[in-house]
């Protein structure tokens, strides 16, 4: 399969982590040959990411913290038309559920949830005067697992899968226009390495030990036997941003591993 993306413009939030879903993401769209938007709150960070691919005329790079209305407000005046949008940025600090205060939630919401919805009711439009678009949300296994570390992070998540699916709706395919979610599991991001370090210290000679320890410990239904890599999200993520993928909208694709014990 060739995937070729030339004359595109691919926007991908919070991608800036080099070696991140985010990141990753948006270098496979850029190697299909699409124009590419990096975007995330700082700008250092933002720049390291555009070297990184390169720079030239087919990367952009955009400071702008989308978890807020003037962020996404800024970046929409910056990028005012696109053909990809992938909604990638968002996050969670684990705590347990009768810790989280209200401020929490609601920051959990307007990260994971709002931004996506802002970006997503803004681009669509124009991608359907265009007859073509791709939007593609980051959602997590612990939507369908709702983890108890981060009871706060599983319920955003599970409400971006409802968010995705109502813009599927309000924008069928036959418009040229697809909306997914994506449902990562545990990915080997430098992010994961960090809290392996800290999760298993010494007990592990090399992160990719630990991360097995992880899945065996915490994730035994996995039938994968380690966390995926960032590749392998970003795989199906510039799969589903392709004409290729012209059949498959208002859906959940998994690349958990096969952590979550269900057959649909």
């Amino acid at each position: 399969m060739q995937i070729d993306l030339t004359g595109k413009t691919a926007l991908v939030t919070g991608s800036t982590a080099i070696g991140g879903i985010g990141y990753t993401s948006a270098a496979g769209l850029h190697a299909s040959g699409a124009t590419v938007v990096i975007n995330g709150r700082t700008a250092e960070r933002v720049q390291e990411a555009v070297d990184a691919l390169g720079g030239g005329d087919r990367v952009t790079g955009i400071t702008a913290d989308v978890s807020t209305a003037p962020g996404c407000e800024t970046l929409i005046g910056a990028v005012p038309s696109v053909d990809i949008l992938v909604n990638n940025a968002g996050g969670a600090v684990p705590q347990p559920m009768m810790e989280i205060p209200d401020a929490e939630w609601e920051h959990m919401f307007a990260f994971n949830v709002m931004s996506g919805l802002r970006l997503s009711r803004n681009y669509l439009p124009g991608m359907a005067e265009r007859g073509w678009g791709r939007v593609v949300f980051v959602s997590s296994d612990a939507a369908l697992n709702i983890p108890v570390e981060m009871p706060h992070y599983g319920v955003a998540k599970l409400a971006q899968l409802g968010v995705a699916r109502g813009f599927a709706e309000a924008f069928p395919s036959s418009d040229g226009i697809t909306v997914n979610s994506v449902l990562p599991g545990a990915t080997m991001t430098p992010a994961l390495e960090t809290f392996l370090g800290h999760l298993f210290g010494d007990e592990a000679s090399s992160p990719e030990e630990a991360g097995r320890m992880l899945i065996e410990r915490g994730r035994p239904t996995s039938l994968l036997g380690r966390p995926a890599s960032a590749q392998e999200v970003a795989n199906l993520i510039v799969y589903l941003s392709s004409p290729q993928a012209s059949a498959t909208t208002g859906t959940s694709v998994r690349v958990d591993g096969g952590v979550v014990r269900m057959v649909v």
